[in-house]
């Protein structure tokens, strides 16, 4: 369509498009857009000098941390690596580093600064690197959910389980109402604790670990779940569909995993006779229900690592994930393939790149706070009492 068209036709930018293209902000949206001062050039040839410099200057008052799914470019410079929620353990651990930079998204660095203490200040090198998922479930959503479950007769009966990958508000809400948090790893863990606290579970924000979990590791039956919309009144369910389930799945997904499908299934199958398909539980029902395994990230890792030589895998993750893994066990004879045909990177967790990150380190080395990342006292007690309930999961 021609600018003319546009013009002809009356369209207007929606505030989200607005929002992406960085005209705009949101300060209840796990997205930011704010990144003062001047970043180097991407094609600056001593970017990789600049930040090991500036990681030198800094010594141990800096902690680096970095998301598995982030850009070889940037994981070079991690002190450590893991999923979101490994990362903010480690963070706690490591008292004496006055700046953590987190080389992740949003609502990971929220939880880090939820962990560790008041003197730590938590830095993330740009504010735009947020996660469609958490994005999904805003906190004035969930209330309104709360709304309707209470209007239903049930509310009493529902504990709400949020997915790590969430914001702060919704850890705040699931800690308020006698919730925990899950990781990928623990997702069944936490699913059996909040069976024992009430009859039905308020899963947020990822609609198919919640499916996946209660239906392929617990028994539960699809039946037994149902979609909550938070863009139809009601949640786009009845009341008496809401009384009879067991499972009640926000409407969200991540757009990375939820990209794979069970064709990318079968024509893998195919195209590489004798592969194992490994997809982490964010992937559809029906892909994880056609895999030969299911894992979170470390999950994977650590199953390629226990792999024969010879075994051939087929990823259903992100693909700086795969990649890297497939560089580093082509030595031990181990093909490891991306599950789809079509390049999936995860778009906000790429936008951590060089350029940021040096930026970020300059920044402190010269005694400049960047995008520090602060959740407000209230937000972080409830938040942290939903944190403290998966800690303490048998």
């Amino acid at each position: 369509m021609t600018t003319a068209q546009t013009q002809e036709l009356d369209v207007q930018p929606s505030p989200l498009a607005l929002l992406l293209l960085g005209r705009e902000a949101d300060p209840r949206s796990e997205r930011g857009v704010e990144c003062p001062g001047d970043l180097p050039s991407p094609s600056d040839p001593d970017l990789v000098a600049r930040a090991r410099a500036a990681k030198e200057k800094l010594g141990d008052k800096v902690f680096v941390l970095g998301h598995h799914y982030q850009r070889d470019e940037v994981i070079q410079f991690a002190d450590v690596t893991g999923d979101s929620f490994k990362l903010a353990r480690d963070a706690a651990a490591r008292p004496e580093a006055e700046y953590i930079v987190f080389c992740g998204v949003h609502f990971m660095a929220e939880s880090a600064d939820i962990l560790t203490s008041d003197d730590q200040k938590v830095v993330l090198p740009d504010l735009a690197a947020g996660c469609s998922m958490a994005d999904m479930a805003t906190a004035e959503q969930v209330a309104e959910c709360w709304d309707v479950l209470t209007e239903a007769g049930i509310a009493e009966q529902v504990v709400p389980v949020s997915y790590m990958n969430s914001s702060a508000d919704i850890k705040a809400f699931t800690g308020k109402h006698g919730g925990t948090i899950c990781t990928s790893s623990n997702a069944k863990r936490a699913l059996d604790w909040a069976f024992e606290q009430g009859e039905k579970v308020l899963f947020l924000p990822d609609q198919h670990l919640g499916r996946n979990t209660a239906v392929r590791d617990m028994g539960m039956s699809l039946e037994d779940c149902v979609l909550y919309n938070p863009h139809k009144p009601n949640g786009g369910l009845t009341t008496e569909e809401l009384r009879a389930a067991k499972m009640i799945l926000w409407r969200g997904h991540c757009s990375v995993h939820g990209r794979f499908s069970l064709d990318s299934v079968n024509d893998v199958r195919e195209r590489i006779p004798g592969v194992n398909v490994l997809v982490h539980p964010e992937c559809r029902h029906e892909v994880v229900a056609a895999a030969d395994y299911v894992g979170s990230t470390e999950y994977i890792i650590k199953a390629l690592e226990a792999a024969p030589a010879g075994s051939k895998w087929a990823i259903g993750t992100e693909l700086n994930l795969v990649r890297r893994l497939a560089n580093r066990f082509a030595a031990e004879d181990k093909e490891v393939v991306f599950l789809d045909k079509t390049v999936c990177f995860c778009s906000t967790m790429n936008r951590i790149d060089l350029p940021h990150l040096v930026w970020a380190l300059e920044s402190l080395a010269e005694g400049t706070l960047v995008n520090r990342i602060e959740v407000d006292k209230e937000t972080e007690a409830f938040a942290k009492l939903a944190l403290e309930r998966m800690l303490a999961l048998p």
